[in-house]
């Protein structure tokens, strides 16, 4: 089994990125899932500062690597030859997934803090907010756990400047590269 990791700040287009694989019917892992699940048990709302809270929790309480420790037994229950993991935020978790899956592919997702700012105002989700302190707030949290880190691990990159056709043209091509070579 091949995997391939997606790491980017947010509203970078890790999301957009793992529609194109699905798309694609490559499976993906989705490590904010893991976070939402837990703020689900918890019976917390789903806000930003409640996914950074149970994140850091997390953390605090299983080790940076905590949440991609998480995926393994997901990612493993995969029949497919080749799986996405999307949303890395450190360095460890990074080690984690090189540790486990031989080959593991990092790929960073690269978008100005403008294009990420204007992304994350558009798609209106739960744990979204419309300003560029609060962007800036979640960057630095989010560089806290790693981030920084694990972008510079990257195997691979793809920018992510242009329209959503060109985004995904660049994926489709990096995929498909990707997956010959598994």
């Amino acid at each position: 089994m091949k995997v391939l990791g997606v790491v980017g700040l947010p509203a970078s287009g890790k999301g957009e990125f793992s529609k194109i694989a699905t798309g694609m019917g490559i499976p993906v892992i989705v490590m904010g899932d893991m976070i939402r699940n837990a703020v689900k048990a918890a019976g917390l709302e789903p806000t930003d500062a409640n996914f950074g809270l149970t994140a850091n929790r997390l953390r605090a309480e299983g080790g940076m690597d905590a949440i991609a420790r998480l995926c393994i037994p997901e990612i493993q229950a995969r029949p497919e030859p080749l799986v996405l993991v999307d949303g890395i935020r450190g360095e460890t978790e990074v080690a984690l997934f090189r540790n486990h899956f031989t080959g593991f592919t990092l790929i960073s997702i690269d978008s100005s803090f403008d294009n990420r700012l204007a992304r994350i105002t558009a798609r209106a989700r739960s744990d979204d907010f419309t300003s560029a302190d609060a962007l800036r707030n979640r960057d630095e949290r989010e560089l806290s756990w790693g981030l920084g880190n694990a972008l510079k691990e990257a195997d691979c990159s793809v920018t992510n400047e242009g329209s959503l056709e060109e985004f995904t043209k660049k994926v489709r091509t990096l995929l498909t590269d990707l997956e010959k070579d598994k």
